[in-house]
């Protein structure tokens, strides 16, 4: 099975998880909300897929190009 990563685009803090492991998502559906510097900043799915890791917690401070989640395609 074929996955994409998706990665934090700044670095900055996982303010919110909007979609857990297991769930169908759409291109650019927003999957989690990263907060920096007073800014919120969505992380979106690049493709349509299936969420099969969230590899971050809310809170945890993520760094530039971090990956935050895995989308198996298909």
């Amino acid at each position: 099975m074929n996955t994409i990563t998706v990665q934090a685009e700044v670095t900055g803090t996982v303010w919110k998880i909007i979609v857990p492991v297991g769930a169908a998502v759409e291109e650019d559906q927003e999957l989690m909300i990263l907060e920096s510097m007073k800014m919120e900043i969505p992380a979106t799915a690049p493709r349509v897929g299936v969420v099969s890791q969230v590899l971050v917690e809310e809170g945890q401070a993520v760094k530039e190009g971090q990956d935050l989640v895995i989308i198996a395609l298909g």
